[in-house]
């Protein structure tokens, strides 16, 4: 152990700061505001949540915690249960935390991911008393070498009181090396970002500390929570292959080569599954610049399909992590992991055009998306970046199966419970029904396109019923709607338990 942490300590100043756990959690006080890394499960960090977690179970104390975006079970799940947490941002997947914020037992800012530093660099959120940040080195000049995602803790590392680093023994040291750590300047003194392309490099392989910041030091050996994500499914696949054809038709309207523009893919199952279908396909030499990178990247690279993959996270499923990480060195030349206000910069996105896809909870016949609230109130995890690349992108994509519940939800319906994604930053919608482009295309012309083409087929004629009256009733306005029957179907939901019309039964 002393020769490995030899190894991962290089920096004289701060080997003298290594402390337990217990005492790094024996600062953190009631009120306090705690920025932690993190990013879908990756790059969290852990033993000093576990030690919080302790803590609680003699002492209240409640904090608020700002991370990239999600964390593995330390903080959304076991900190959250024991009621240590009283606002969370700005984003999370776990089911402890979610039924938290769904009581009313902690409070939720959903946002953008590409804002947060921004609120931070102004004092919105914050001060921050400490940023809790885990690292798999520190250098000699006292670089902090983030793990496996870099999300918000450049900006929490520079903005925050305190520091408390938690150097992971167990990260390998091929990780050093992959990242690319650039943070702008404040708003109306910073120079233009110069990425041009997904590799380019702009900044340094690691974090800059100040090191009469570093509070302590606390050692680690646990490994990030591997991913939730499922297997792809036959509708997954199908709903691939139309994502496919449309960009073929891309090809042959000369909007687009067999190289593509860069390709995002959200968090979740179904946009990984999705982007997994472009492993038998013909394109190739494929560029990544996304926020996560998924098991399907990976797969993609092993195909000789992806060249090179820019993000801010690596989140993989264990038997993909086993194989990654047990080859590393085999990626890394492939890879670089950037703080999120640069992976999910807008100016960068609508820059290099990239063909973003992302999932959609439900979409309404006009084109309007909900990504967050199921039947308007409960929050499922949050936009996360899909806004930061949906209006930026040159192709903002939203996939999602056309039902739910074996049937008894429609994912089409005719006004979305909640909206996170107008109209304007929708262009393209893929279900396993087929896909509606609607770039170009007015209100009442969307329509046919979604209600035909990606509705399931049980809900199509209860879909265009209602259109048609509102459209009558409204004598032909520009978005027509009934405001008495608009979200009848999630009324019905919540009354009987599908959203289907037993008079438009089959």
């Amino acid at each position: 152990m002393e020769e490995k942490l030899a190894k991962k300590l290089r920096n004289e100043q701060l080997r003298s700061k290594v402390v337990a756990a217990e005492e790094a959690a024996s600062w953190i006080k009631d009120g306090m505001v705690l920025g932690m890394s993190g990013f879908t499960r990756a790059g969290d960090v852990k033993v000093v949540p576990l030690a919080l977690v302790e803590k609680a179970k003699t002492e209240n104390f409640k904090v608020d915690v700002y991370t990239g975006a999600s964390l593995g079970p330390e903080v959304d799940q076991y900190l959250a249960e024991a009621g240590a947490i009283r606002k969370r941002g700005p984003y999370q997947a776990d089911s402890g935390i979610r039924n938290k914020i769904n009581s009313g037992d902690i409070a939720y800012v959903d946002a953008h991911l590409s804002h947060n530093a921004e609120l931070v660099r102004q004092g919105i959120i914050g001060p921050i008393d400490f940023a809790i940040i885990e690292a798999a080195a520190i250098t000699e000049e006292g670089l902090l070498i983030p793990t496996t995602s870099v999300g918000n803790s450049p900006i929490f590392v520079q903005e925050a009181d305190q520091v408390i680093i938690e150097l992971n023994v167990a990260q390998l040291d091929a990780l050093e090396g992959i990242h690319d750590i650039y943070v702008p300047g404040p708003q109306g003194k910073r120079a233009p970002i110069p990425l041009q392309n997904a590799s380019d490099r702009l900044g340094t392989i690691g974090i800059p500390l100040d090191l009469d910041k570093v509070k302590g030091i606390v050692i680690s050996d646990i490994l990030d929570a591997p991913s939730t994500i499922v297997p792809a499914d036959e509708e997954t696949d199908i709903m691939a292959n139309h994502l496919l054809n449309f960009l073929r038709e891309e090809i042959k309207a000369d909007r687009l080569t067999t190289s593509l523009r860069p390709l995002q893919s959200g968090v979740g199952s179904i946009a990984n599954a999705v982007l997994l279908g472009f492993k038998d396909s013909e394109f190739e030499n494929l560029e990544v610049y996304s926020e996560v990178l998924q098991d399907a990247v990976f797969e993609l690279i092993d195909a000789g399909k992806v060249s090179f993959a820019s993000a801010t996270s690596i989140t993989l499923s264990e038997e993909v992590g086993n194989r990654v990480y047990g080859n590393f060195k085999k990626y890394a030349d492939k890879l670089v992991l950037r703080p999120q206000e640069i992976s999910n910069q807008p100016e960068i996105i609508r820059r290099l055009g990239l063909i973003s896809v992302n999932t959609a909870l439900e979409l309404d016949i006009y084109g309007n998306v909900n990504s967050t609230h199921v039947s308007g109130t409960k929050m499922m995890n949050g936009i996360g970046g899909s806004g930061d690349f949906a209006r930026n992108a040159r192709l903002g994509i939203f996939v999602t199966k056309s039902y739910a519940k074996g049937g008894k939800i429609s994912s089409i319906v005719p006004m979305v419970s909640h909206v996170d994604h107008t109209e304007h930053d929708v262009g393209v919608i893929v279900t396993e029904q087929g896909v509606a482009d609607l770039r170009g295309l007015a209100p009442k012309e969307r329509v046919g396109r979604i209600i035909d083409n990606c509705a399931h087929p049980d809900y199509r004629e209860q879909l265009w019923a209602y259109f048609n009256a509102a459209n009558e009733a409204t004598g032909g306005h520009q978005t027509p709607h009934d405001l008495e029957k608009a979200l009848s179907w999630h009324v019905n939901l919540a009354k009987n338990g599908t959203m289907k019309d037993p008079s438009f039964a089959k």
